[in-house]
């Protein structure tokens, strides 16, 4: 809600197809943060759109491997920060590799407690991006995407079943693409995959926010009190 209106978080811009504003979830104001997919297939149309939107910093969270040339240039002024986030080439990586492919919020936790500074670096950037909004993204922006906006959303007090919500949107609005790929119905693959290990994709970040601490988890990556701060201005203003 926002000034007792209900606040449309789906965004609709030309090449993409899971772009959503964070706006309204907890204290997160409207226009502050988007979380997408890759936007190299956004069209100049789309990049109008996101510019309009008042987009001016693209945090890029995948391995420089991943990246590809951008189907139309992006706006004169908007800013892209590179900030991997999956820690490739460690036993960690090769090891969910071969639980969840690390795409599912099953490794969510783990990777907090493992490599939670990585995180926090991503974090940083959206606090200290130049000002404008800031659109975070992966490659399909499910998973690297949202577990850097469930400690976004947690830090900004938003609940549990929102974030929760927020989350399984992706996989509806990727299953076309899914589909191209081969790949099938991804919400029933990572259902029953979380079944086999005894839990639910909505127990499984449950699980990571409750695991959180507020502001400690930053702090103790790394995030200053000046970012800290400046992170609460960006989300609610």
């Amino acid at each position: 809600m926002t000034n007792g209106v209900a606040y449309d978080r789906n965004l609709t811009w030309d090449g993409c197809v899971n772009v959503r504003d964070l706006g309204g979830l907890g204290r997160v104001s409207p226009g502050a943060v988007v979380r997408m997919e890759e936007p190299s297939t956004l069209t100049g149309a789309g990049w109008t759109a996101a510019w309009d939107h008042g987009v001016r910093t693209i945090v890029d969270l995948r391995d420089p491997c991943e990246r590809t040339p951008d189907d139309a240039p992006r706006p004169d002024g908007m800013t892209t920060v590179r900030m991997p986030v999956e820690p490739v080439g460690t036993p960690f990586h090769d090891r969910w590799r071969r639980i969840d492919r690390l795409a599912s919020p099953l490794h969510y936790t783990a990777m907090l407690d493992e490599h939670g500074h990585a995180v926090v670096a991503a974090v940083r950037a959206v606090a200290t991006a130049a000002p404008g909004g800031v659109a975070i993204h992966c490659s399909g922006g499910k998973d690297r995407t949202g577990l850097v906006a469930l400690v976004l959303l947690t830090f900004a007090g938003a609940t549990t079943d929102e974030i929760c919500a927020d989350y399984l949107l992706s996989y509806g609005r990727l299953q076309p693409r899914f589909d191209a790929m081969g790949a099938g119905d991804q919400l029933a693959a990572v259902t029953g995959l979380l079944a086999d290990h005894g839990t639910t994709i909505e127990d499984s970040v449950a699980a990571t926010v409750s695991h959180l601490r507020m502001p400690d988890f930053l702090l103790d990556g790394g995030l200053s009190k000046a970012d800290l701060g400046a992170l609460d201005i960006r989300l609610t203003s």
